[in-house]
């Protein structure tokens, strides 16, 4: 069946069985107390997928403590969303989700955003690599692009982004100041299991780091040099998703603010992270992000956490 036939892009009723299933994969879990004790309720009197909790005896549903918690868009658009954005390897731009999903343009940006937040692997957990096995890092920039500058205005300065690449593994990019080696080193020691071998570029930064792993090598680009010892030593891999990265952040959002950078960036490190699975099984990894987080917009515009 074509997805986005899926029932449960044109049915509230499927929509939310869906929901729940993503968010409750063992049953309903109160977001209040954490009783796994619940009751349906049912009646002209409750709205559809309202649970009340055996213990605390709060009532629920499955948005409830998620980012779709008090919105009142359909859950049949907000499938749909994080469907759209999951499938599209480049991104999809909010002007094109307004078209599609038929809402204001105010509404889609804000829906992109909390769908880029579910995206978000927020806190790591354990190293890249490991034992045999090759970690690419290196360095971009985006932004910084004169015809993005207003009239008048000084042209806007290039963002830093660092990314660390497992060959046949994730990734992980992080939205740096600077890329020295103090803003460098605690994310490569972090982030990367000491016992990989690391491979970089002839930047200096490198160096001293990659004496802390089990191996480093790096390739020289400014004598056009990309590939050493029989197809080992390269950043290809790395090369390759700032390839992609660059694409959509050029072609499909073409400007991005250093404000939600971080989220972008979340959003191209999931699809990569994911890209073994079909386009519904990434909407369904993205779908399980949603739950414990809370993202707000004041007036001015700023995101925050509840």
């Amino acid at each position: 069946m074509n997805d986005l036939a899926n029932p449960v892009f044109s049915d509230e009723s499927k929509a939310r069985k869906w929901l729940e299933a993503q968010v409750w994969p063992n049953g309903p879990v109160c977001p209040h107390c954490g009783s796994v004790e619940a009751t349906r309720l049912s009646g002209k009197s409750h709205r559809a997928g309202l649970l009340q909790c055996n213990g605390c005896r709060q009532q629920f549903t499955a948005t409830v403590g998620t980012l779709f918690e008090r919105s009142k868009i359909p859950l049949t658009k907000w499938l749909m969303a994080i469907y759209l954005l999951s499938a599209s390897k480049k991104g999809m731009s909010t002007n094109q989700l307004s078209r599609m999903l038929g809402l204001p343009y105010k509404t889609a940006w804000f829906m992109t955003h909390r769908l880029r937040e579910a995206m978000r692997e927020g806190k790591f957990t354990g190293g890249l690599g490991g034992q045999n096995k090759v970690v690419e890092a290196d360095e971009t920039y985006v932004g910084g692009k004169a015809k993005n500058a207003k009239r008048g205005k000084p042209v806007p300065k290039k963002e830093a982004v660092v990314s660390l690449v497992e060959r046949d593994g994730s990734v992980r990019s992080f939205h740096l100041p600077a890329v020295n080696r103090e803003t460098l080193r605690p994310i490569l020691t972090t982030q990367i299991d000491r016992k990989s071998y690391l491979m970089t570029d002839e930047a200096g930064v490198y160096k001293s780091v990659g004496r802390e792993f089990a191996g480093h090598q790096s390739v020289n680009h400014s004598i056009d040099e990309y590939v050493r010892h029989g197809a080992f030593v390269h950043t290809n891999t790395v090369e390759g998703y700032f390839a992609i990265l660059k694409r959509g952040i050029t072609g499909v959002y073409q400007h991005v603010s250093q404000q939600h950078l971080k989220r972008y960036l979340g959003e191209f490190d999931f699809r990569y992270n994911t890209r073994h699975l079909t386009d519904m099984e990434r909407a369904q990894e993205a779908a399980k992000g949603i739950v414990g987080k809370r993202l707000t917009y004041r007036r001015t515009g700023q995101a925050g956490h509840a």
